[in-house]
């Protein structure tokens, strides 16, 4: 019986072969090779080298005087200072914000006109024009008086007494602060699904308890991140109480600028490593507040940069025993 055409008989058919092809023998697949980006790498490496040479090598930099201002007593106080107004101003811009932000959500017209104007007064002005602003307060109102409205003052103050540099630092990053902080409150208490608050309130549970226990946790993910975001942000702000007359540590930095103008460079490297590590410590923070709070939005969480280290220098220790072993 014939074959179909073009149909090879078991006769006719190529005895099966043991050799691979050339595809086949190859044994692997060679990565695409990407010349741009090889050349990128090179051209950055060489402007960060050159840069870190010019750091290391040029003498206007004086070195020797950075070292000496690094950990001098007046520099140190002026960070003490610096983290005093930073965690103050944080706490203190929280709580506005978060008051400003459940008045922004009310039902209430009136607290949300307030607040939406609040928010929108200080996130206009300058931080520095609000600073100088209350440092002149005293001269608009020499006391401050708690009464009747448009009647008697029961208890009236000194407001050049209770108004210290401190105190005037601190206020006025507060309020800036809260009117950001409120947009981030409020931001992550919408970011919660809707269905959330209806299976709530479907299952009867009070406002309160509904939004401590089922829309908070939630919020937080989305909250806590971006206001230790905002920290950052609030470190470098806290430069400006200099002209509240309130020696921080860009301050001391200024002060000793003037009295040692031939070290000024050196004192602003001597303040821009400092800002360096107050953010970076604050950035470490945020990275492991951000892992913390996505436990319920991700399957498995990502390793820590710790973890990344060891697991890569496993890897590099079971290479190099296969290597030595052939």
């Amino acid at each position: 019986m014939s074959e179909p055409p073009g149909v090879l008989s078991v006769a006719e058919a190529p005895p099966p072969t043991d050799t691979p092809s050339k595809t086949v023998r190859s044994g692997r697949v060679r990565p695409l090779r990407r010349p741009g980006r090889w050349i990128a790498t090179a051209v950055v490496l060489v402007l960060v080298a050159q840069f870190v040479h010019g750091l290391a090598t040029n003498p206007f930099y004086q070195w020797d005087r950075f070292r000496y201002w690094f950990l001098r007593p007046t520099i140190l106080d002026g960070l003490v200072v610096t983290l005093e107004v930073a965690a103050l101003s944080a706490v203190l811009g929280l709580l506005g914000g978060v008051v400003l932000a459940l008045a922004r959500l009310s039902g209430s017209p009136v607290l949300r006109a307030v607040s939406w104007t609040y928010t929108w007064l200080f996130r206009s002005i300058p931080l520095i024009v609000l600073l100088i602003f209350l440092y002149n307060f005293s001269a608009l109102y020499q006391t401050l008086s708690l009464g009747v409205p448009f009647g008697p003052a029961f208890v009236s103050f000194d407001e050049s007494k209770l108004a210290t540099d401190l105190a005037i630092a601190v206020i006025g990053l507060s309020l800036n602060e809260a009117a950001y902080a409120s947009e981030v409150v409020r931001g992550g208490i919408l970011s919660v699904d809707q269905g959330q608050h209806e299976a709530a309130a479907a299952l009867g549970l009070p406002k309160g308890y509904q939004f401590s226990r089922i829309v908070l946790p939630q919020a937080l993910r989305s909250i806590v991140p971006n206001y230790v975001n905002q920290l950052i942000g609030l470190i470098k702000s806290t430069s400006l109480v200099f002209y509240v007359s309130l020696l921080d540590l860009f301050g001391s930095v200024q002060s000793m600028g003037a009295t040692y103008p031939g070290d000024i460079v050196p004192l602003l490297l001597v303040a821009t490593v400092w800002y360096l590590i107050l953010t970076s410590a604050v950035s470490v923070l945020q990275y492991y507040v951000e892992r913390y709070f996505a436990r319920g939005a991700t399957r498995t969480l990502p390793p820590t940069p710790l973890q990344r280290l060891r697991t890569g220098l496993g890897g590099l220790r079971e290479r190099i025993r296969r290597e030595a072993a052939v």
